[in-house]
Formats: structure tokens, C-alpha cells, sequence
């Protein structure tokens, strides 16, 4: 099952978040917490978390996502910075009815386009979104100015 996540999911998200850094290899650039992730999410609602749960009530995934802007569609869109599954969960339909929950979000919500980014070495990943219908843009690359 797939539902909005609520203020308890939280650090249950935030220990797939880092699960999430560790499998990208990342885990040196976690600097968040989740209280922070409480906040933007449940607070100031300046992102949307979903999570899926399994049969037991466990939260095995989640996506976090944001909006964004299309200037060519004149569009809203949705930006998906997350979505992640549990290894031991992976292949049960998880990662696919998280993307499904957001196509049908971005539908309802009168969006244009969703977007995200995927690792050029994690096929898995690729040959998942390419499955669901995405297409991966081979000419595009991400910029990024950090800010401490």
C-alpha cells in the first residue's frame, strides 16, 4: 500500500534515506537529520514523502518529491529527488506502485512532466524506469552549485 507519509513514518524514512546514501555510495554526504525532513515534510509541507508499506505495516519504500517548472510546457511539475525500496523488498511491486502513486499524483495535481535523475552506473534503476515508461535523457547533465 501506498499513502502520504504522516509525522510517525518520519524516522522510518530518515533510516531509508541513509540506507539510500549508503547503497549510492554517498553515505559521506548525508548532513541532514530527521528532524529536518519532519519540518520540510509535515510542518512546511515544502516537499511531499510517500511511503509504501508492506502487508505488516512496515514502511519497505518511499519517494520524496518536490515541485518544479516547465517554461516551455508553461507547466508545473514534480521533481522526484528519492525513490527508494529495501533491497530485501525489491521485486514485490514496491518501487512500481510508488512511481505509479506519483504519475497519478502528477495526473491529479494538473503537472506536466515528472522528472529525476538516476546514477549512470545503477542499470537496475535505468532498466526500471525505462520498464515504466521513462525516457532517460542521454544529452542532459546535472548542475549543481552547493551551498554550506
Amino acid at each position: 500500500m501506498v499513502r502520504p507519509a504522516t509525522r510517525a513514518d518520519i524516522p522510518r524514512v530518515w533510516e531509508l534515506v541513509v540506507e539510500l546514501a549508503d547503497y549510492e555510495r554517498l553515505l559521506d554526504a548525508v548532513t541532514g537529520d530527521a528532524a529536518l525532513l519532519e519540518r520540510h515534510a509535515i510542518d512546511e509541507e515544502r516537499i511531499e514523502v510517500f511511503v509504501a508499506e508492506n502487508p505488516e505495516g512496515l514502511v519497505v519504500g518511499y519517494t520524496i518529491s518536490f515541485p518544479s517548472y516547465s517554461t516551455f510546457r508553461t507547466q508545473p511539475g514534480l521533481w522526484l529527488e528519492d525513490l527508494y525500496v529495501t533491497p530485501s523488498y525489491r521485486g514485490h511491486g514496491y518501487g512500481k506502485a510508488l512511481l505509479t502513486n506519483l504519475i497519478e499524483f502528477c495526473r491529479e495535481q494538473g503537472f506536466g512532466r515528472l522528472e529525476w535523475s538516476v546514477l549512470d552506473w545503477n542499470e537496475p534503476s535505468i532498466l526500471f524506469y525505462q520498464a515504466m515508461g521513462a525516457t532517460v535523457m542521454p544529452d542532459w547533465r546535472i548542475c549543481r552549485v552547493s551551498y554550506p
